[in-house]
């Protein structure tokens, strides 16, 4: 009797478990966004080069408009194949476990992780109108971070500790505005690897 009690009181809170929380979240997806952050970094840094550009030299550089464009697109790019890979293993996880997607706690998920997210995008369009390209890796980390935190009561708890790392990731870097492509590599790149295998590995 016990063991049955047991069982059905685990079945009870594994269905508010789904209720409550958008549990379809993938770690392969932080993963491969992760993967996609670095290779847009790397492909940054070489543009950087091939613009006679030293990026690591201290000193305060001047970046033309046609490479501000250029490197526009290169995050652009890396948050469409980031968003598209994390729909393809949302969806993937989502039919495998036999879980519903679009529930109202998604939709609150989605509202708590978009206010921050668009607010710190219109922060984002009037640095780079005021030509303040050095507070623009910051300010993305530490936007994102908070939108994070914001939409980690409706999914796993883990997703708010990434949250905090950007965050405090991104104060570090207000610091050292010279490096932001740095800081953005290890927020967006390193940190997410780490944090989809850690999701992949305890949710799998």
């Amino acid at each position: 009797m016990s063991q049955k009690l047991q069982e059905d009181l685990s079945h009870i809170r594994s269905m508010m478990e789904r209720s409550s929380r958008f549990i379809s979240l993938s770690g392969l997806s932080g993963v491969f966004a992760g993967l996609f952050a670095l290779a847009g970094s790397i492909y940054a840094y070489q543009l950087f080069k091939n613009n006679d550009i030293e990026y690591f030299d201290g000193r305060q550089k001047m970046y033309s408009y046609d490479l501000i464009i250029e490197l526009a697109f290169i995050a652009l790019a890396i948050l469409i194949l980031a968003l598209g890979s994390g729909i393809f293993f949302t969806l993937r996880k989502s039919k495998k476990f036999d879980l519903p997607i679009w529930t109202n706690t998604t939709k609150k998920m989605l509202l708590n992780l978009a206010i921050p997210l668009f607010v710190g995008g219109v922060f984002c369009m009037a640095l780079l109108y005021h030509q303040l390209f050095a507070l623009i890796a910051p300010v993305t980390l530490l936007f994102y971070g908070l939108a994070l935190i914001n939409a980690g009561k409706y999914t796993f708890s883990d997703i708010r500790y990434l949250g905090a790392c950007e965050i405090i990731l991104g104060c570090i870097s207000l610091f050292y505005l010279g490096f932001g492509l740095v800081f953005w590599a290890i927020g967006f790149g390193i940190l997410h690897i780490l944090y989809g295998i850690i999701v992949f590995k305890k949710y799998k």
